[in-house]
């Protein structure tokens, strides 16, 4: 495994949306250039936006052999090619973002299709590095009927994933498709990110005084979450780490959202739940150990920093 510091040629799809626009300009911000592939432009002045149906398999493979911005015209030709560099990485963010937004038909659809399609273009165009964002909902709890028990703590990433809705379920699809096509193109890197609940950094003032104070709420997200700008920084940590093969990273930010300690909130809200290993005094039950420990993850945006307790 290696690490590598060059700036990147990254494809982002979904960029505009609640986690892109914050990932994209720290991706900028360490030397890498972005195209964002989105049905929404990103008001950001050195991103260019590329309108693409990423369920059409032909608009992808163009997607990603598209110039990043108009002024790449005036790059020279290479002799034999076309003069549009190959990306090096490619960030798949876009996707139905939860349940009830289509049909739960519409939903598998769009998100395994547009995922497959994504994997398979960069696979099959020789791109070494992809990303893909699965979810949190994957742990069975964020959208079961009534209340539901996770099988242990801590969620990791070797828990058996079983939800029961369509929306995780097309995100377990998704990491299958990753791990298929990583082993049948060997060398390349397919990094899947279970994404927690995001907070922006406006969220905090008004909503986590409520996620807090109500921890009886929170059991859906396992009383964790991810910072949209610490979730820059695992897109930039996996961009960089080579050599992996296929993983899953949880990507979720250090600390539970309670003021308790981790085990007196487990042993109160989810108490017929059994805990596998001794966790930190104030770990997030949906761990982000493996990506502190392979990928060197800090914390930045600890919620405590942003909310009085």
């Amino acid at each position: 495994m290696s690490t590598s510091s060059a700036g990147k040629r990254i494809v982002f799809t979904g960029g505009s949306g609640k986690a892109g626009r914050h990932c994209i300009p720290y991706l900028l911000s360490k030397g890498h250039s972005v195209l964002n592939v989105d049905l929404v432009p990103l008001p950001h002045p050195k991103v260019h936006t590329l309108k693409a149906d990423l369920t059409d398999s032909g608009q992808v493979f163009n997607a990603l052999t598209s110039h990043f911005h108009l002024s790449h015209y005036d790059n020279p030709r290479s002799p034999g090619g076309s003069g549009v560099e190959k990306p090096d990485a490619v960030i798949h963010f876009a996707a139905y973002a939860r349940n009830l937004l289509v049909p739960d038909s519409e939903c598998f659809r769009g998100n395994v299709l547009s995922t497959y399609n994504v994997i398979e273009a960069a696979c099959k165009l020789g791109i070494k590095k992809v990303i893909i964002a699965s979810s949190e909902t994957t742990y069975g709890v964020c959208f079961a009927q009534g209340d539901a028990d996770y099988h242990s703590f801590p969620l990791e990433e070797d828990y058996d994933n079983d939800p029961e809705d369509t929306y995780a379920t097309s995100k377990l699809c998704g990491e299958r498709c990753a791990r298929s096509f990583a082993r049948r193109f060997p060398g390349t890197d397919i990094y899947a990110l279970r994404i927690g609940n995001i907070i922006e950094p406006h969220e905090y003032e008004p909503d986590f005084p409520d996620y807090v104070n109500r921890p009886e709420t929170r059991k859906r997200n396992a009383w964790s979450y991810i910072d949209a700008r610490d979730l820059g920084q695992i897109c930039d940590l996996c961009v960089q780490k080579d050599g992996m093969g296929f993983q899953v990273f949880n990507a979720t930010n250090d600390t539970i959202t309670t003021k308790e300690p981790t085990a007196e909130t487990l042993k109160r809200y989810a108490p017929n739940t059994p805990i596998t290993r001794q966790m930190g005094k104030y770990e997030a039950p949906l761990s982000n150990r493996k990506i502190r420990e392979e990928l060197g993850f800090k914390d930045v945006h600890d919620w405590r920093k942003y909310v009085e307790i």
